[in-house]
C-alpha cells in the first residue's frame, strides 16, 4: 500500500526507482564518487571564481563608496566655498549701499544747501525790491492821495485849498 501512493500520479508505475540489494552498494560507492568529484570541481573551480567575482564586486563597490564620499567631500567644500562667496558678495553689496547711500546724502545735503544759499540770495533780492517798490508806491500813494484829497476838496467848496496844507494832511492820515 505504501507503494500505491506513489504510483497514482505515473499509471500504476512505481514512482521511485526500487532498491535492489544487489546493486545498493555499488550505487551508493557512484553516489560518493560523483558527491567527491561534484565537491572537488566546485570548491576547485567554481567556489574561487565565485570568490574572485564577490571580491571584484566588493572592490568595485568599495571603490565606488569612496569615490562618492570624495565627490561628496568636494561638493560639501565647493558649496562652502559657494557660501561664503555669497556672504563675501552680500557683504560687499552692503558696504557699496551704504557708501552710494552715504555719498548721495552728502550730494543731496550740499545740494540743498547750494539751493538754499540761492533761495536765500533771490529772497534778498525780491525784498530789497519789494522794499523798493513799496517805497516807490507809497510816494506814488501820498501824490495820489493829495490830488485826490485836493480835487474832493475843490469839489465840495467849490476853490481848490492849498497844495502845502493837503500835503500836511495826507502826510497825518498815512502816519495814524
Amino acid at each position: 500500500m505504501a507503494t500505491g501512493a506513489h504510483t497514482e500520479h505515473t499509471g500504476g508505475k512505481p514512482l521511485f526507482p526500487p532498491f535492489n540489494k544487489e546493486t545498493f552498494a555499488s550505487q551508493l560507492v557512484w553516489f560518493a564518487i560523483f558527491f567527491v568529484a561534484l565537491y572537488v570541481i566546485i570548491s576547485k573551480l567554481a567556489i574561487p571564481r565565485l570568490g574572485g567575482i564577490i571580491e571584484a564586486r566588493r572592490g568595485q563597490v568599495e571603490g565606488d563608496l569612496a569615490e562618492a564620499n570624495r565627490l561628496k567631500e568636494q561638493s560639501d567644500a565647493a558649496l562652502a566655498a559657494y557660501e561664503k562667496s555669497l556672504a563675501d558678495a552680500r557683504t560687499r553689496a552692503q558696504t557699496l549701499a551704504n557708501e552710494t547711500r552715504d555719498t548721495l546724502n552728502a550730494q543731496a545735503d550740499e545740494a540743498r544747501k547750494k539751493l538754499e544759499g540761492q533761495l536765500n540770495a533771490k529772497l534778498a533780492e525780491a525784498e530789497k525790491t519789494i522794499a523798493t517798490t513799496k517805497t516807490s508806491a507809497m510816494s506814488n500813494v501820498q501824490g495820489i492821495a493829495v490830488d485826490t484829497a485836493s480835487a474832493i476838496v475843490q469839489r465840495l467848496l467849490g476853490t481848490a485849498p492849498a497844495s502845502s496844507a493837503v500835503e500836511a494832511a495826507v502826510a497825518d492820515a498815512l502816519k495814524r
